[in-house]
């Protein structure tokens, strides 16, 4: 099973969790989108944050490893953490993300 997983993150700590993920053999690639502005409730009241989101590939047996260390790394009280998962992909790119996730053997 193969899933792209959405975690919205101040933008000035995006590059080190992207690259800590990939480093780290839990995601294939981590794209991330910067720019945007959430609105949320937050203890009884309404905020507004700038943030990124970070589009993390990985595989459904990578996530729950995936998931605590974005719990232990990342700075919110109460991260999101939203896993989707696909059923179709380019072949020639789930084999790259298969490979990408793979311990490495050099």
């Amino acid at each position: 099973m193969s899933l792209v997983v959405l975690v919205t993150v101040p933008p000035e700590r995006a590059p080190a969790l992207a690259r800590t993920l990939v480093q780290e053999r839990l995601a294939g690639c981590v794209n991330i989108i910067g720019g945007l502005q959430s609105v949320y409730r937050w203890h009884g009241d309404v905020a507004e944050d700038p943030e990124s989101m970070l589009v993390i590939k990985t595989s459904g047996e990578k996530y729950p490893d995936l998931e605590a260390r974005i719990r232990e790394l990342h700075s919110y009280e109460v991260p999101e953490i939203i896993a989707l998962q696909y059923d179709r992909a380019n072949s020639d790119f789930q084999e790259w993300l298969r490979r990408s996730l793979e311990p490495d053997h050099s």
